[in-house]
């Protein structure tokens, strides 16, 4: 029985992380959750799962669902409960899936404590990824990503040597603006740009999505996970988003991890590593399919994905100032205030005038974040 920890268990990873363990009771056991204020959710969760202690980081939240009793679990309140919760003594696994460099502190706790980190937060690599690794390295835990890309190449990867690794392929769908170009971008409507093709997710990530952003944060999370060279990791599009992502090795031959478009599938993985459970989906029909297809992405149309590349090609502190000017800015589009095309033109501003620091020394490192958070908002007023 493994026991399991879901950090931000109300979003879209965290309500299909509790359906596969709900299939698999024999297996699993939840013992902690965590949401920022869907108590709603919340409370169905702690009756189909009985967790033993819940963090809830909205104040407000947290005094309404104590005011209805709930005996006999431990309560946590504010950004501190996750840090408690990632490195709970009960948990085997922990399942970060936050949004956004709030989790960050998390998957560091986590890691000192010893956990598997089931990994779907991947802003902590791009803001932290030095760090996380080190402290990794210092505690001997294991992190097994559960976004669809990373996870695809973590099992390309399982029996093989990372030195017969020549390149890492990372696939990306396009997004509901694929071929557009940027002036037609300008007048794009938060309701479009919502509307992924393929996949469904939080509104931040769809964003990112959108933008292409999110390509360009997993390179860099790649980048740390793998411990791959940039200049060896590679961005395609693949409209059909049936092939995951892909590794090639230096005798020319490339592994491609295919399935359907479903988060379910890298989360059981990640959960039941290095076992396979039998499928929560029909199987992938390759007829159906019919074709696979693939494309150069369009970085002048969609320059977030350069300005992700420009980040890690800098180093030091740009990927956590990159991130959160992004998070800041696709904030700002989503409440309507800042058009679609504006969001990298606020990112590169604050990236452009940033002077790195030390990306090993937390304290720099989120003083870099909190200064790119404050610029990108004065950016976003004066724009």
């Amino acid at each position: 029985m493994k026991n399991i920890v879901i950090l931000g268990s109300s979003g879209s990873i965290g309500k299909q992380t509790v359906d596969i363990i709900k299939r698999h009771p024999d297996l699993f056991k939840v013992v902690g959750l965590s949401v920022q204020s869907n108590i709603k959710v919340l409370e169905k969760q702690i009756t189909e799962l009985k967790p033993k202690v819940v963090a809830i980081t909205d104040e407000a939240a947290a005094k309404s669902f104590k005011d209805k009793n709930y005996e006999g679990i431990e309560i946590i309140t504010g950004l501190d409960g996750l840090e408690y919760l990632a490195a709970y003594s009960d948990a085997n696994i922990v399942l970060n899936a936050l949004v956004g460099s709030v989790g960050l502190k998390s998957t560091l706790s986590a890691l000192k404590a010893g956990k598997i980190l089931a990994l779907a937060n991947k802003e902590s690599m791009v803001a932290g990824g030095a760090i996380v690794n080190r402290i990794k390295e210092e505690s001997g835990a294991t992190i097994i990503p559960v976004d669809s890309e990373h996870n695809a190449i973590f099992q390309c990867l399982v029996g093989e040597c990372k030195d017969e690794v020549e390149r890492l392929i990372i696939t990306a769908s396009g997004g509901p603006f694929r071929g557009r170009s940027f002036n037609d971008l300008k007048s794009v409507t938060v309701e479009e740009a919502l509307a992924h093709p393929r996949w469904t997710m939080g509104p931040k990530i769809t964003i990112d999505s959108a933008t292409l952003m999110n390509k360009g944060l997993e390179v860099i999370e790649a980048r740390w996970l793998f411990d791959m060279p940039y200049e060896k990791i590679d961005v395609v599009v693949h409209p059909q988003s049936i092939v995951h992502s892909m590794v090639e090795f230096k005798d020319g031959s490339i592994k491609a991890h295919l399935g359907k478009t479903d988060m379910r599938i890298p989360i059981q993985y990640a959960l039941s590593y290095p076992e396979r459970l039998p499928s929560p989906l029909p199987s992938l029909n390759l007829i159906e399919v019919a074709q696979l297809t693939f494309e150069k992405p369009d970085i002048k149309n969609f320059p977030c994905l350069k300005l992700a590349f420009e980040s890690i090609k800098r180093g030091k502190t740009y990927p956590a100032v990159l991130n959160a000017a992004n998070e800041e800015a696709v904030d700002a589009f989503l409440k309507k205030k800042i058009s679609f095309t504006t969001i990298p033109y606020v990112i590169e501003k604050v990236m452009d005038e940033h002077e790195a620091g030390n990306e090993l020394d937390l304290g720099i490192l989120l003083e870099a974040e909190r200064w790119a958070r404050s610029r990108a908002r004065e950016v976003i007023d004066l724009h």
